[in-house]
């Protein structure tokens, strides 16, 4: 599991990636100001696994490479070129994309589900107020 946070210009956002059995899974989560080390600390402790748990229906698929034993100071220059790297992988904005469109998806056909019992709820009303003024009684 990876996270990286980030300044977009407006908020400071993590993203956490997630690469088991050739599929990447990515999920955004936005700090707002700054986030204090107690803060990451406790998104990664009890937020992190519940964001990727989320976002399990968008998966990317991705090239597994075999890792290779690596020596601790090319290790750390590694890390040092990744830390000056400013921005997330592209798999990850992918995933995230993804994740968005099902989102949209869902909430669109939710929506017209509620329109569609709104209007049906609609002509039953005027059907049965038409039957009591046909009755008489309204």
């Amino acid at each position: 599991m990876k996270l990286t946070i980030l300044f977009n210009g407006q908020f400071w956002e993590g993203v956490v990636e997630s690469q088991q059995d050739g599929c990447l899974k990515a999920g955004r989560h936005i700090f707002g100001s700054e986030p204090k080390d107690s803060e990451v600390f406790d998104f990664v402790n009890h937020l992190a696994l519940k964001l990727l748990e989320r976002a399990s229906a968008s998966k990317v698929e991705v090239s597994v490479v075999e890792q290779q034993k690596v020596s601790p100071k090319r290790l750390a220059r590694e890390v040092a070129k990744e830390m000056s790297v400013r921005g997330i992988s592209t798999k990850a904005q992918e995933a995230i994309q993804q994740e968005l469109e099902l989102q949209k998806q869902e909430k669109k056909m939710q929506s017209k589900a509620e329109k569609e019992a709104e209007k049906e709820q609609k002509r039953l009303n005027a059907r049965h107020k038409a039957k009591e003024r046909h009755r008489g009684r309204a």
